[in-house]
């Protein structure tokens, strides 16, 4: 069975752990350097991306999380996860792990009254439309060589992205009853080419 740890610093990894052990995976929450040992792959939830970029060096997480990103280690960002995986970020005083070669925008669509939710077409995991959840959300800006953007909006925005073993959305999908992106991490911790 799978280790999946899930960054516990702040923000939304309870909901995160309880999808995946919905998808039959080991799930655990991820606070400390060691803990990061013998697992298969990792995500960082949504939440305060300042909050959670300073608890991590609080707790001597950067160093470990910056070897894992160089060494292709499966990791799944959403919402301020997004944002601290980036290389360039509008908005944020401290530096992200900078892993996946994208500018994002932080509270890119305003504040907290300015949250929303929209249908998106997610060709990867195919129909129907994925619901996304965004809670004052980043969007992509730009994106570099070998990355692909997943999802858009419909005025074009980028919303989520892939560069490697990495995957990376705006939106919270751990807050909703779909399944789906979860399990399209699984398949990229699991190697599957086809993904």
């Amino acid at each position: 069975m799978k280790k999946i740890g899930v960054l516990a610093l702040q923000g939304a990894f309870v909901e995160h752990i309880a999808l995946l052990r919905r998808l039959d995976v080991e799930a655990f929450p991820i606070r400390l350097p060691q803990e990061l040992e013998s697992l298969d792959g990792l995500i960082i939830p949504g939440g305060e991306s300042s909050t959670i970029g300073k608890l991590m060096r609080e707790y001597d997480l950067m160093a470990p999380l910056s070897g894992l990103c160089n060494e292709g280690f499966p990791i799944m960002g959403t919402c301020a996860g997004m944002i601290l995986l980036a290389k360039r970020v509008s908005g944020l005083s401290l530096e992200p792990l900078g892993a996946m070669d994208l500018e994002v925008r932080r509270n890119a669509f305003g504040r907290q009254v300015d949250s929303f939710e929209t249908d998106l077409e997610i060709p990867d995991i195919g129909e129907p439309p994925f619901h996304g959840v965004f809670i004052r959300a980043p969007f992509i800006e730009r994106v570099g060589d070998g990355v692909a953007v997943l999802a858009r909006l419909p005025n074009g925005t980028g919303v989520a992205a892939r560069q490697g073993n990495m995957l990376a959305m705006a939106f919270h999908p751990e807050l909703t009853d779909d399944l789906r992106l979860h399990s399209y991490f699984l398949s990229i911790v699991n190697g599957d080419k086809n993904q």
